[in-house]
């Protein structure tokens, strides 16, 4: 039998909304594959980032933010984030588990936690009784995040919290945004990694399709433009997508909202909304792709559009669950 010279397998980031999972996956990938903005929940399903280190090539799962989905029928992009995110954990090799250390410390110690603090230690809590269902024989790997903006006496104390959960192969302590301790976790996740051929070419990123990238990268200009103003129920659509004969990229795009009332708030006065936003996310475009990208933005309202199944399949969300 053949040794393999080179590993390749999939490890699965998760964690509660806005612990920090896609700034690390960026961090480990070293380039931009995630979006990362203000708004909770950002991650709506499965984007796989791949990293190579030390020879092994790891496909990083970035999975949605796992919390508590309503039941009703206004809780079905909810319950489908959810369902993708512990898809994502039932074919990975390792598991990582990232934590919004500061938040989650401010509640266990009684530190002035905020509404916000309180449910992502919820979100945390739900994710490590998930894990001890789900993981298995598999690594798990817990990664303290945020550390920077903590006290080193605080954080002892919080390893001591998950030490007595039993839930956790390895504790890794780091700060994601700034790349302190991220070294140190690649070199684990490639250490676990089976023995194979490299499952994609090695100068290839991400596993994503082109049009739903761009209508990500879209999204998140967005968020990061009107977060304190649009509700997080907003949507996406590469529309068209074309070549031009000069090699440049027609991109059309259509954001919808859910109430008539969040279409001026998206087009601004005089339209200068809608246009920061295209120039930032034509940006983008541009070094992703490596083309001069022509984006045009549409606005329209559909207020079902979380019923409408087509949605989840362009994104691989399951529709029925």
């Amino acid at each position: 039998m053949t040794e393999h010279k080179t590993r390749a397998g999939f490890a699965a980031i998760i964690g509660a909304p806005n612990a920090g999972k896609s700034t690390l996956v960026n961090a480990l990938v070293g380039e931009k594959i995630s979006i990362v903005t203000h708004k909770i929940q950002t991650t709506r399903f499965q984007v796989r980032g791949i990293a190579m280190h030390d020879g092994a090539q790891i496909v990083l799962v970035d999975t949605p933010g796992i919390f508590e989905a309503s039941a009703g029928p206004g809780g079905r992009l909810d319950r489908s984030m959810v369902h993708a995110a512990w898809s994502g954990v039932a074919d990975a090799d390792v598991i990582v588990h990232v934590v919004d250390a500061p938040s989650y410390i401010r509640v266990h110690m009684g530190l002035e936690p905020s509404g916000q603090d309180k449910k992502a230690a919820k979100d945390t809590d739900r994710v490590i009784k998930g894990l001890r269902k789900r993981s298995g024989e598999r690594p798990v790997y817990l990664t303290l995040n945020k550390i920077d903006e903590m006290e080193k006496e605080r954080l002892l104390d919080l390893v001591k919290i998950f030490d007595k959960t039993d839930a956790y192969t390895d504790i890794f302590m780091l700060s994601a945004l700034k790349g302190n301790g991220v070294p140190e976790l690649a070199g684990k996740l490639a250490a676990a990694m089976p023995p194979g051929q490299y499952l994609y070419p090695v100068d290839q990123a991400a596993d994503i399709p082109s049009r739903l990238m761009a209508a990500e990268i879209t999204r998140e200009k967005l968020f990061l433009r009107l977060h304190n103003e649009l509700p997080y129920a907003s949507h996406v659509e590469t529309e068209k997508w074309t070549r031009m004969r000069n090699g440049d990229i027609r991109i059309e795009q259509i954001i919808y909202v859910r109430r008539k009332s969040q279409k001026p708030i998206v087009l601004g006065k005089n339209g200068q909304t809608i246009k920061q936003i295209g120039k930032m996310a034509r940006h983008d475009m541009m070094e992703s792709f490596g083309k001069k990208v022509h984006l045009f933005l549409f606005v329209k309202v559909r207020e079902n559009w979380r019923e409408d199944r087509s949605k989840y399949l362009e994104s691989g969300l399951e529709f029925d669950v």
